[in-house]
């Protein structure tokens, strides 16, 4: 039902959502298969005329409010983008089933390795929600609002500086981007980006050399571009280019749609569309008494065979774009540069403390227990969705508790009480930050505290308490967090697996604010002129795995399904990329009334 191409965050703990009570006592450790779920549903029976002028309900699986930034190049958490997903997300281009660019989207690319350029031509009847023609200076505008350095968007990263006069213009050296030219005028339809090299990576949606939406210039050209994430604009009235318009945003709860009649591709059947926040605790109740049409979002793990087993709803998914992972705060953001900085003197610098945490959860009995199939432990950062580069001989971090001692021990971290010291003597207190959500996935992280408590960490939950998930993603973005020392959380990464946007040295999204001269050049590796042949650019991946494992600044945690159950009055439903596009304006109803 969407393609995801931009990075986002999940709350810490919806996924592996579980009781974790009998966890480290042994007991039954049968594993549940994996389901083999299908891509696609359509309901038997014809689509209703009555039923399509009626209303699709959607559930958007969330245990708090969204937060209602629309714009893709502002949002940071899952749950905004995939409240505005029947807008179409301004997506550029069409995808195959690879999220390999191909012709047909809102605008087709021309790559040209020889003169270093990419070529964006918008098909002609481009038009936004509201009518206004989608031009070439809304393709550059995107760039400008992703680099402004007053922006501060969570997408960017130091890959798009390969974009001619990109970097000046980050820095505020310079009040536009010199390597973006129009041939036929700002109104025009075509857009060329001058680039240092072309990238393998460019050949794919999602990339963080080129950046994959349009910007309405014209609409928000009176907003100034640090005001954008707050303006009405974005969070009231945003116009889109899918096959939806926005009708209304109620504020955290709910967002209505109606068709675009502007959109270029194929119309939309259903006459009202409704999506609305549903409580993880809640979901399934929800679903039994027929109160969505399909749900959005993380489901739980532990929801799953009481959904799977509903006889009115379809389980569809497919490989998870994202994993759960654990973070370690290792820095600062320099807000003058915008760059990450490693500090040597931090509390969680020492590599073998960060390896013993990890060594002292046992990712696997929680899965095997409690994942239901649909997730199991991670072992690199990289998901398996990506067959060519994922590293499945990767050990990642097997339960072993005496080998966290050691690595303990070794590293100077003496027990003095209860309670281990830092190699100085001093005492050692570490915060941990995780969300409050349901009961279970609360329970998640009680345990990790309690395996670390096992070591001799004095590990406690940073405020005292879990954190409302709001509160929790800002306290994560701030850019120098003297509270949080290490947090679970989850990425919904881009349909192009390159980390830079997530791991680089000048990554928003890079936390834990990790930076080291081998994790940049093994990042760039992927995308040097070597990386058109394929052998070499899946071993950069693999070996950039194995880094990040030995390194354990960040440290994996859990993979998944993305698995959503569709009501079985819904026709033309499909997670498939090649389908992303028409993915809304696909879908019919066959009653009026959820079955």
């Amino acid at each position: 039902m969407k393609k995801r191409y931009k990075l986002a965050m999940w709350g810490s703990a919806a996924l592996v959502a579980l009781s974790l009570a009998a966890c480290s006592n042994g007991g039954d450790s049968a594993t549940a298969k994996t389901p083999k779920l299908p891509q696609t549903f359509s309901a038997s029976g014809k689509a209703s005329e009555s039923a399509n002028n009626g209303t699709l309900k959607i559930g958007e699986v969330s245990p708090s409010p969204f937060t209602g930034i629309s714009d893709p190049l502002l949002i940071s958490a899952k749950t905004d983008q995939d409240v505005f997903l029947p807008g179409g997300q301004n997506n550029l281009f069409a995808t195959d089933n690879n999220y390999k660019i191909k012709d047909g989207g809102l605008a087709n690319l021309r790559l040209d390795r020889k003169n270093n350029t990419a070529t964006v031509t918008l098909r002609n009847n481009a038009k936004w929600s509201n009518g206004m023609p989608v031009t070439a200076k809304d393709v550059e505008y995107a760039y400008e609002v992703l680099a402004n350095p007053q922006t501060k968007s969570q997408q960017y990263s130091e890959n798009f500086e390969n974009i001619k006069g990109m970097k000046d213009y980050h820095e505020g050296k310079a009040a536009g981007i010199s390597g973006i030219t129009f041939p036929d005028g700002e109104k025009g339809k075509k857009t060329v980006i001058h680039f240092d090299r072309v990238t393998p990576a460019m050949q794919y949606a999602g990339n963080d050399f080129m950046w994959g939406t349009v910007e309405p210039y014209e609409y928000l050209k009176d907003v100034k571009i640090p005001d954008l994430v707050s303006s009405e604009k974005i969070r009231k009235t945003p116009i889109f280019t899918g096959a939806y318009k926005l009708d209304k945003v109620v504020e955290g709860e709910s967002t209505s749609w109606s068709p675009n009649k502007y959109y270029w591709g194929k119309k939309a059947h259903i006459k009202h569309i409704n999506i609305q926040i549903v409580s993880p605790s809640n979901v399934t109740s929800a679903l039994k008494a027929k109160k969505y049409d399909f749900t959005q979002g993380v489901q739980a793990a532990a929801d799953y065979p009481k959904i799977s087993k509903l006889s009115n709803y379809k389980v569809v998914g497919a490989p998870e774009l994202g994993y759960y992972y654990f973070g370690f705060n290792l820095g600062h953001l320099d807000t003058k540069t915008n760059t990450q900085v490693t500090d040597k003197n931090k509390k969680m610098s020492n590599k073998n403390l960060r390896q013993a945490m990890m060594y002292a959860i046992d990712q696997d009995e929680v899965t095997k227990k409690f994942g239901n199939g649909v997730s199991w432990r991670a072992n690199t950062l990289l998901p398996p969705v990506f067959k060519k580069y994922y590293d499945k001989n990767a050990k990642g971090f097997t339960y072993d508790q005496a080998k966290a001692e050691k690595l303990l021990d070794q590293a100077g971290y003496k027990k003095k009480g209860k309670w281990r010291t830092q190699p100085n003597g001093k005492p050692l207190e570490i915060n941990f930050a995780a969300p409050n959500s349901s009961e279970s996935a609360n329970a998640t992280s009680k345990y990790y505290v309690q395996q670390w408590r096992k070591l001799g960490l004095n590990v406690k939950f940073t405020t005292g308490k879990l954190m409302e998930t709001n509160s929790y993603f800002e306290a994560l973005q701030k850019p120098d967090n003297k509270d949080i020392d290490v947090w679970r959380g989850g990425f919904s990464v881009s349909s192009e697996p390159t980390p830079t946007g997530l791991y680089g040295k000048s990554a928003p999204f890079n936390m834990g604010h990790f930076v080291s001269k081998e994790n940049t050049q093994l990042m760039s590796n992927m995308n040097n002129d070597k990386a058109w042949n394929e052998k070499y650019r899946a071993k950069q991946f693999k070996d950039w795995q194995e880094y990040m494992n030995k390194e354990t600044a960040y440290a994996p945690a859990s993979f998944s399904l993305d698995w959503q159950p569709v009501n079985k009055r819904v026709k033309g439903y499909s997670v498939k990329p090649a389908d992303g596009d028409n993915a809304f304006s696909n879908l019919q109803l066959t009653q009026t009334e959820t079955k």
